[in-house]
């Protein structure tokens, strides 16, 4: 069973992250600049939560809130499920599915390794299987 760590492997590691005291306009500006639809949220060195398009939807706009004067930590998704790097694709999956979320924190004794997306897991598994059938095709070709 492919785990975490192996997806880690195929993919550039990048842990872009606010701190909790920035205004929801400030992690905007990050996420627009990296190009990403979610941010974690330290304080210090630790996780504290994540922000999301949809907290920025559900949170700010559908409030009424303003973006500027509303700090990260008032909005943003605390008590986060994440996972380790010895978790499995499809236990990632499950989470994801079940949980109605997009985003993955990974782990390890209190740190930060990563996060995955629903992108990512969903690339990982097509590549994985192309190379499945690319070997299923040489031995019954061989």
């Amino acid at each position: 069973m492919k785990s975490v760590k192996h997806l880690l492997d195929t993919k550039q590691v990048r842990i872009i992250s606010v701190n909790k005291n920035i205004s929801v306009l400030d992690a905007l500006k990050v996420m627009t600049d990296k190009n990403i639809s979610a941010v974690l949220v330290m304080d210090d060195e630790k996780l504290s939560g994540i922000f999301t398009e949809r907290d920025y939807a559900r949170k700010i706009i559908l409030q009424g809130k303003s973006s500027k004067d509303t700090l990260i930590e008032e909005v943003m998704t605390p008590n986060l499920i994440s996972i380790t790097l010895s978790d499995t694709i499809d236990k990632c999956m499950e989470i994801m599915t079940e949980k109605h979320i997009r985003h993955l924190p990974i782990v390890e004794n209190e740190e930060v390794k990563g996060m995955i997306s629903i992108g990512d897991l969903v690339k990982y598994i097509i590549a994985d299987q192309k190379q499945t059938i690319s070997q299923l095709e040489s031995y019954i070709s061989g």
